[in-house]
This record gives C-alpha cells, structure tokens and sequence, in this order.
C-alpha cells in the first residue's frame, strides 16, 4: 500500500476528523513532506481536503469518490478480504475480470469502475455506462458443486442483495423485474450480468463473473434519447459517500445469501420483492412471443405462468415484458 493509500485509508475512517501532518507521520513512520504530498496528489483525484493551521488536514464529509479505502470501511468484518480495484475507466469490468479468473485469479477479486466505455448487459446488448453518475463493478466467484442449473442462484441472489442494499442506503423500495433488473418507479435503474466458465468433463461451474450496473444518478444531459423510458437512477441528487456505501451493502447482503447453504431466505424475499407476480406479461424466448399470466416464482426462482390456452409451465430462461 503506498503513502497515499495508507492517507486515504486515515481519512476515509475518520471523515470530517483534523490529522496534523505530524501526527499522520507518525502514524505511517514517514516524514511529514510525504504526507503534504500524498494529501496533495489526494486533492488533485479530487478529494475536498481542508488544510487549517494549528488543525491539520481534514477529509470533507462531503464526497462521494470510490476508493477500496471508502468501500473497506462499510464491508462486514468477514468481508475485509475482498481484492478491491477501483479503476476510473475501463471497457468492460466483467470482461477484466473473467480474464483474471482465466489466469487463476482467487475468489473475492473485484473490479469498480468510474466509467465502461464497452459495458455489456444479457444477450451482447450494450450497457450505458457514463462517468461519475454510476456504479459499475464485477466479482469473481468460485462456488464448489455449482450445476449450469444452479448457477442461475447467483444472478437471482444478487437481485435480491441489491434491492436490499438500496433500501439500507435510500428510503426507496425497489422491485425485481425478472429475472435480473432492479425498478424504482417505473425504471430500471440497476441490471446485472453473471458470466461463467465450465468444464467440459464434468458440466460443473468453474468460475462465475458476477456483474453489476446501477444508476446512482442520472447524468447531467440526462440520458439517451432511447433510454430516457426505460432508465431511472436510485437518487435525484448526489449524495454523501454514497457510492462506497451502496457497493459495500451489496456485497455484505450477496455474500451473506453466497455462504449460506440454506437459500430459502433469499428465495422467499425474491418473491416479496417481485414485480411480476400476479401481472400479465410476454415470455419472449428465441422462437416465440406468448402471453402469460404469473401466479408466482418457486423456490429454483422459475416463473409458474399459465399461457392463454390453458398451459402451464414454469419458465426458466428467456426474457419478459409486462403488459400494460
């Protein structure tokens, strides 16, 4: 960890706290030159830092940068060891990290992103994913025993933690558009993508990227023309801290449902947090559009539909659209 690592981590622990450059020396057992560096290459990422005489320096309760520093301090105690990396640009956050699992990267790596320049959502759409107004980051997973069948878990336990992370952090109260999107009034305002790798002897998952886009904010110009429907954002106006705060409440929440063997707590709340039960919608899979009416979501998250003929049957992949 470098000087300005080890400032930051001081100042992120202790927001709105005066350090004097002695005492932080101290502290790092550097000299106090190094401190005035690191707190100014800190202001030059951007970093409100107050500079007071007889005071010392203070990091500004009101910020809302990402840092693994930031993150770290909202994480659970057995979550400290994720492999936090925060990057201000990247094409594609899932894309970095299947590659570090090709490599043999352990469980726990995360990739977070300011920006994607090429973010990816189901079926090789693009994802929106501007600067500074979301939040954009993947997780490597290694689940022992994990079927193709079982793998869905993943996606739908990840639904469920950010809805609950969302509430934790805001007085909203999102709902699951199945079988992956997160809605705020109306609009999509998170989507998530889990990829994997498996092998050929066996059909078992080797590695899962677990992907996550969300909304913080719309973005100043708003958004595109095209999404300007269907998107939303979790919060009208920026808030403080928020984006640490709200990826660490999703990963303590997933992480939870993750290590714990038994998921008819995290199915149960799936349901409650369902958007769909009881609608009329469209199950659209690559051959067909059919109309359908859901009268709930069993415990393997599948959709029990009754088409219009009559036929019922519980769906397990594909797509939905409510209708109106």
């Amino acid at each position: 960890m470098t000087i300005k690592e080890k400032v930051l981590e001081i100042f992120e622990s202790n927001k709105g706290a005066y350090f004097s450059g002695e005492e932080i020396a101290q502290n790092l057992s550097v000299s106090r030159a190094a401190v005035w560096k690191a707190v100014k290459q800190l202001k030059n990422e951007g970093y409100s830092i107050d500079a007071v005489n007889n005071k010392g320096y203070c990091l500004s309760v009101y910020t809302d940068i990402l840092s693994p520093q930031g993150i770290q301090k909202y994480l659970k105690p057995q979550y400290q060891k994720l492999h936090l990396n925060v990057l201000q640009t990247i094409d594609s956050t899932n894309v970095l990290v299947r590659q570090k699992a090709a490599e043999g990267e352990a469980e726990g790596f995360v990739v977070v992103a300011n920006e994607q320049t090429a973010g990816r959502g189901r079926y090789g759409r693009d994802f929106y994913s501007p600067s500074g107004t979301g939040l954009y980051f993947s997780l490597l997973l290694r689940p022992s025993d994990y079927t193709a069948d079982q793998a869905v878990r993943i996606t739908t336990m990840a639904a469920v933690a950010m809805c609950e992370a969302i509430e934790e952090v805001s007085d909203e109260k999102p709902k699951i558009k199945w079988v992956n999107d997160i809605f705020l009034k109306g609009k999509k305002v998170c989507g998530i993508l889990t990829e994997g790798s498996f092998g050929l002897e066996n059909g078992m998952l080797e590695y899962a990227v677990l992907g996550v886009g969300v909304n913080v904010y719309a973005p100043p110009n708003g958004f595109p023309e095209e999404l300007q429907q269907i998107a939303g954002a979790v919060f009208d106006c920026a808030q403080n801290d928020m984006k640490n705060h709200l990826i660490a409440a999703f990963n303590n929440h997933f992480l939870d449902y993750y290590t714990n063997p038994d998921k008819k707590d995290y199915t149960d709340k799936y349901r409650q947090y369902s958007l769909v039960i009881g609608k009329e919608i469209v199950v659209i899979s690559a051959k067909e559009s059919r109309n359908a009416f859901v009268h709930g979501i069993d415990d393997d998250c599948r959709l029990m539909v009754e088409y219009e003929n009559g036929e019922k049957a519980a769906v397990s992949s594909g797509e939905i659209r409510i209708r109106l």
